[in-house]
């Protein structure tokens, strides 16, 4: 618990890239070798912290490790796992209300988006300007978890996983590798 409030408040301050799990665990009075043991790296501390329900670099790893081709809709569909996965969207819901109203929160969530999510899956992907990449990607995910969970828009709200990704999936993948997808069946002008 004294780990993970110092965690909390070391990110919530100072952001991803200048929290060190040696302050953390300074912070905490506990040996840093402690930290890694039950969190098992900055990343997983920096989850555990916001109380992600899952481990991002498991999840970047596993996006990777399938086609590029496809990337896209595979991100569409395990962000909505995810979200869908927590009971009432939880601390994920929080984190993205707390966003947009204090500068900590939107710092945190900036971080885990950008830092730990989605610039290792842009630069994973072979796109250039991973960080340009990342932020457009970020700018489609995080308005599907406003309209989906928070503004509660039908027919996404409703709409599965296995709609939406055909969908969306091919805007992420221009965004991830400047590849320029034809446009998804139904939706051909």
């Amino acid at each position: 618990a004294a780990v993970l409030a110092a965690a909390r408040e070391a990110f919530g301050m100072q952001g991803y890239g200048a929290t060190s799990v040696r302050a953390v665990a300074r912070t905490a009075g506990v040996d840093p070798s402690l930290v890694l043991h039950f969190f098992g790296s900055k990343d997983g501390l920096f989850a555990a912290a916001i109380e992600l329900p899952v481990d991002p670099a498991e999840v970047v790893a596993g996006l990777l490790a399938g086609d590029v081709d496809d990337l896209g809709e595979r991100i569409v569909r395990t962000y909505l796992a995810v979200w869908d996965a927590s009971p009432g969207q939880g601390p994920m819901l929080a984190m993205l209300r707390s966003a947009v109203s204090h500068e900590d929160a939107a710092e945190m969530l900036r971080e885990l988006l950008l830092r730990v999510i989605l610039r290792p899956l842009t630069v994973g992907a072979g796109g250039s300007d991973p960080d340009l990449r990342a932020a457009l990607v970020a700018s489609q995910l995080v308005g599907l978890a406003i309209t989906r969970y928070v503004l509660r828009l039908e027919p996404v709200t409703s709409a599965s996983a296995d709609e939406l990704a055909p969908l969306l999936g091919p805007t992420l993948q221009r965004y991830l590798t400047g590849q320029l997808p034809g446009p998804p069946d139904g939706l051909q002008s």
